[in-house]
């Protein structure tokens, strides 16, 4: 069984190892107007304060401390400057997504766009199932989503797909786990 991977996105974002980063000049702009308070870091409060959805608001705060703590790799909360550029050139790749299955242009995707956009990433979920992720998605209007919580679900899927992998030694699909590994998962892969 092969399964979907959305690590082309997440694996692309930090070059070719040993590289020395090079910061994009816009990239330094961009820090520089995030990082309020100069600190040279910065928090997923100020990066919330930086990041639009679409939708007239901002990213929530699961989804800023979902990516901050995805490329704060010291574990202070904080990401520098080059956390930051591997933190922009993601967001940008999943914006590119989103834009490419939003059709309509509306700053969010409804249920056949996701289900096309999770499709394409090699996911073959029930209709059923594409309406239940976007009811825990959008606790609001059940409809649609928005780009923040697009990334939180893509993010959150990716994470569950890889805990199940490790587990489906065989490649059938399928697995038996105790409940408390169960547990273990489900509150690893949250955010």
């Amino acid at each position: 069984m092969a399964y979907p991977n959305l690590g082309n996105i997440q694996g692309s974002m930090y070059g070719m190892p040993g590289d020395a980063p090079q910061v994009n000049p816009e990239v330094q702009q961009w820090f520089a107007a995030v990082d309020r308070d100069g600190s040279g870091k910065i928090t997923a409060s100020e990066l919330r304060a930086a990041l639009a959805n679409g939708q007239g608001g901002y990213f929530s705060d699961t989804a800023c401390k979902l990516m901050i703590s995805m490329f704060d790799k010291d574990k202070t909360g904080t990401i520098d400057i080059i956390q930051f550029q591997a933190l922009y050139n993601y967001i940008n790749a999943w914006l590119g997504v989103f834009r490419g299955y939003d059709r309509d242009n509306s700053g969010t995707i409804q249920e056949n766009e996701l289900s096309a956009a999770l499709t394409q990433m090699g996911y073959r979920f029930s209709p059923e199932f594409i309406k239940f992720l976007i009811q825990k998605s959008d606790l609001s209007n059940h409809e649609s989503i928005t780009i923040d919580q697009f990334i939180v679900l893509c993010v959150q899927v990716q994470r569950f797909t890889d805990a199940f992998r490790v587990r489906d030694s065989d490649q059938t699909g399928t697995i038996s786990i105790s409940f408390e590994d169960f547990l273990t998962v489900a509150l690893s892969c949250s955010v």
